[in-house]
């Protein structure tokens, strides 16, 4: 967004030419001096004691007055009037959610500029957009649905309904008000080179998660088109990850919940599709859809592949931390080397390095120069153990799952996450020194 327009869009919300802000409910007082202007409310306890804090947006007087009319006789609001249209919608839906619960818009003074508005607001998921237009077009409302409108009311506006469209928004506030929490952990795993083991080492790093935390987690494979994280937990999903990107204008907690598969773990899984697709990821897609992962987990964790077209994403932006899933070979080395230097020298996401399939005594490199190629030490060392691994694959089983050193190693990735303390005398294998 341009900086003119964040700067008239911020005008536009501290505007003194919005006529009032005021509460609907009404006090003892004012029942018993009736000085309201407008009628008394008839409906006392449509919304119960959750205040909800309301903005009305109407370039039309009358049609604004006559919203103001239905709000006014629905108990526990606080309405703020705007008579006018934003001028910029770019960042909008992040400031008016952070500042009411519900907007209310009137459509008929500009539709089509209305509907971007919606869009706009919609498309963040954090406020309960509403709209009102004298007519009742069914195409009309199919489009501010579609924008990711809640309600559609029709001129003229009766209280009762208005009532009842705010209790659904005051039903649905708990629900926002959770995501405007800290947005969940972003775990990335970023391979060095195409079969490093980055799949394999996000899966089960997930399936841990899952499994030894209470927290939610998200497994999202966005090495499309030929991602198999899917078959490596044995799951077969209905969707995957570009019915979500296709998607992305529209895409809400409701809509990503009905894209994923649930393994037996708990984890949720987001997958690549099962048939090769010709697909470029768009950023902007990809980074609407983390931003709702976010919200909604506790912990989302993203296969990368070795796509490093990815790294201008959020993906990499916004990682909590990005695992970058190397071996102590010439080629990943280089490659590694080369990554860390363009990507990571000077600052983005915690980088934690993962030797992958490690061998001491028979690396062929020293430790030394495996240290200098990867400019520092690597926090992780992941033993190879072929067999298992090959079992995964066979039984789509995983390893996590079972007690080997490489799941030891992992579930101590995942307990360096979560921040539990494990002792070897209460759970086996949790003790295993870092680079055992």
């Amino acid at each position: 967004m341009s900086g003119l327009n964040r700067a008239k869009n911020e005008s536009w919300a501290r505007s003194t030419n919005a006529p009032r802000t005021y509460r609907t409910s009404r006090s003892e007082r004012d029942v018993a001096t009736n000085t309201s202007p407008y009628p008394l409310n008839p409906y006392p306890d449509s919304i119960g004691s959750k205040q909800l804090s309301i903005a009305l947006v109407s370039p039309n007087l009358e049609r604004r007055a006559a919203a103001a009319l239905a709000l006014t006789r629905c108990s526990g609001g606080d309405v703020t009037e705007f008579p006018n249209y934003p001028p910029g919608l770019d960042d909008l839906s992040g400031m008016l959610s952070q500042r009411f619960d519900v907007v209310i818009i009137e459509l008929d003074s500009d539709p089509e500029y209305a509907l971007e508005l919606v869009e706009s607001l919609g498309s963040d998921g954090m406020v309960t957009v509403m709209v009102y237009s004298a007519s009742a077009d069914p195409e009309l409302l199919v489009r501010c649905m579609r924008a990711g409108a809640r309600e559609y009311l029709t001129l003229p506006l009766a209280p009762e309904v208005m009532a009842e469209a705010l209790v659904r928004a005051a039903a649905r506030r708990p629900v926002m008000q959770a995501t405007k929490k800290t947005a969940g952990r972003l775990l990335a795993f970023l391979g060095a080179k195409g079969g490093a083991g980055a799949t394999m080492l996000a899966c089960n790093f997930a399936v841990g998660l899952a499994k030894e935390s209470d927290e939610k987690t998200l497994l999202i494979d966005l090495d499309v088109p030929l991602g198999d994280a899917a078959l490596n937990l044995g799951i077969v999903p209905e969707f995957s990850t570009i019915d979500a990107l296709d998607a992305a204008e529209r895409m809400d907690g409701r809509f990503l919940s009905q894209l994923l598969v649930k393994h037996s773990s708990g984890l949720m899984v987001l997958a690549a599709p099962g048939r090769f697709v010709h697909y470029k990821p768009n950023d902007d897609s990809i980074n609407r859809l983390l931003h709702v992962a976010r919200q909604e987990f506790d912990n989302v964790v993203v296969d990368l592949g070795s796509k490093l077209d990815l790294m201008g994403t959020a993906a990499y932006k916004d990682a909590t931390a990005l695992y970058l899933v190397t071996q102590a070979s010439i080629p990943e080395l280089r490659n590694s080397n080369r990554l860390i230097s363009q990507f990571f020298s000077g600052g983005g996401p915690k980088l934690e390095i993962v030797i992958n399939r490690y061998e001491s005594r028979s690396l062929g490199v020293s430790e030394e120069h495996i240290t200098k190629a990867l400019t520092r030490p690597a926090q992780w060392k992941i033993p190879n153990d072929y067999a298992s691994v090959r079992n995964m694959q066979i039984n789509a089983t995983p390893l996590v799952m079972s007690d080997t050193a490489i799941a030891r190693q992992i579930r101590q990735m995942v307990n360096a996450v979560t921040g539990k303390s494990q002792t070897p005398a209460k759970k086996k294998g949790f003790g295993l020194n870092l680079f055992g």
